[in-house]
């Protein structure tokens, strides 16, 4: 049944629409990545500035996808303009080391309290497989500990036995290869525990502010035992800190909960905005990539990494000017700030609407979860665990109110990443106000048509 809330999607973008007919034409269901798979489509987007973006039928939005999470100075920021234009008269890939690529490992080795040595990828995924690759040629062990539902990019190490979040399937992965991976629900630290005596993995990989960007918070308690334990067996832990990093805190999750990682995988804000990727650690581990020296070329148990666009100069660029202007100081501050601010009023929001559900959020980013009846926040910001105990697992917006809920948002002017607000430094007091607002309607909407 086609409801008022479709009606007013399909009237205020009928070239979104007319494009998405073109791209399913291309692109498998139209789209080039799983997450802006939408239905009926995905709106297109023309421009972009501050924390809006205006889309090709002149809809005016309130962004809250920041570039899935890379953009904590939002869309087109002054500064991050001219390290573009400053760079890409120079080149943007010189077939050569450069004068960027170690500025831009000083900002990174200045902020990130666990590393020594980085080497840049070009993205989070390729960060990720690295990363793992250095801790099983390290170890001399296969196994790879994770954790359920925590998402690590589309490589086959960290797909395999994923379980069913997101779009994510097993989809031509090697039953061989799910054999290496070990799966445990991320509070269940007494099978984290004998999984680890049994020295069988070469890591532990998770999302150290729980699964799904936090959606399912992780209780920090998990990393210290996490921290213990992989010290007492041998085990490298990784942090997957790609959406964290330089978000939860200038120097990410570690710095916010005091856990030094032996690895540290990162993405997204590191560039920027740009494409860009890294793993960054102990030296000892790093060093592996090191080409041998000498009579000793044989190079048998080093890990290659090659990659055409490693530290390339636009990245580099633009990437040293984000983290150096988040070492200032203000940047997540005030991020953190308007994410508190919004996740507060959304809350007041629900109550108003008496409907059930409530918003929560860690650093900047902010958990719309509707259609379940949960404990609304002590603060109005922090997850509220209730009666369950952190072994609870959170439960998430139905996808049969998730796409209504987005449908009417963007209706009114606001758009999330899934149920997800990726909140930036940019975004004004005003704005925040003028989006819990919009929420409102939209509640009001999905109330009117019964949908909530």
């Amino acid at each position: 049944m086609t409801t008022s809330i479709d009606q007013a999607f399909l009237a205020q973008h009928p070239t979104s629409a007319e494009l998405h007919a073109e791209a399913e034409r291309l692109f498998p269901n139209g789209v080039t990545h799983d997450v802006r798979y939408f239905d009926p489509f995905g709106i297109y987007v023309d421009h972009a500035a501050g924390s809006r973006k205006w889309d090709v039928d002149g809809n005016e939005i309130i962004d809250y996808v920041m570039g899935h999470g890379a953009l904590l100075f939002g869309h087109s920021h002054p500064l991050l303009v001219s390290a573009v234009q400053n760079q890409v008269g120079s080149g943007t890939h010189y077939g050569a080391s450069h004068r960027g690529e170690i500025e831009w490992a000083h900002a990174v080795l200045d902020l990130l309290p666990s590393a020594e040595k980085v080497r840049f990828t070009s993205s989070g995924t390729e960060a990720t497989m690295m990363a793992i690759r250095l801790a099983r040629a390290f170890t001399g062990r296969p196994g790879l500990l994770r954790l359920r539902e925590h998402f690590h990019g589309w490589n086959d190490s960290v797909v395999a036995g994923m379980g069913s979040g997101g779009h994510i399937s097993d989809g031509g992965i090697p039953n061989a290869m799910a054999g290496l991976v070990t799966v445990v629900d991320q509070h269940d630290t007494a099978a984290l525990g004998a999984a680890l005596e049994t020295k069988d993995y070469a890591a532990v990989i998770c999302e150290p502010s729980g699964y799904s960007m936090g959606t399912g918070p992780l209780d920090p308690a998990v990393l210290h035992f996490l921290r213990e334990k992989t010290r007492a067996t041998g085990t490298i832990l990784i942090l997957d800190e790609v959406v964290t990093g330089f978000r939860a805190a200038d120097g990410g999750v570690q710095e916010a909960t005091g856990i030094e990682p032996d690895l540290t995988t990162l993405a997204k804000i590191l560039a920027g905005g740009l494409p860009g990727g890294a793993v960054a650690g102990r030296a000892d581990l790093l060093d592996q990539i090191a080409i041998p020296r000498g009579s000793d070329r044989s190079g048998a148990k080093r890990v290659a990494h090659p990659g055409t666009y490693n530290a390339n100069p636009l990245s580099a660029a633009v990437g040293s000017a984000a983290l150096r202007e988040i070492k200032k100081g203000e940047a997540v501050a005030t991020a953190n700030a308007r994410a508190r601010r919004l996740t507060q009023g959304l809350n007041q929001a629900i109550r108003d609407a008496e409907v059930p559900g409530a918003a929560y959020g860690q650093a900047s980013i902010v958990h719309i979860l509707l259609g379940e009846d949960v404990a609304p926040p002590d603060d109005g910001f922090t997850w509220n665990w209730g009666n369950a105990g952190p072994q609870a697992i959170v439960p998430s917006t139905p996808a049969a109110l998730q796409w209504p809920l987005r449908r009417s948002l963007l209706n009114h002017g606001f758009d999330l990443l899934g149920a997800i607000a990726l909140v930036s430094c940019v975004h004004s007091e005003a704005e925040i106000d003028l989006s819990i607002d919009a929420f409102a309607a939209a509640l009001s909407d999905l109330r009117r048509e019964e949908i909530l």
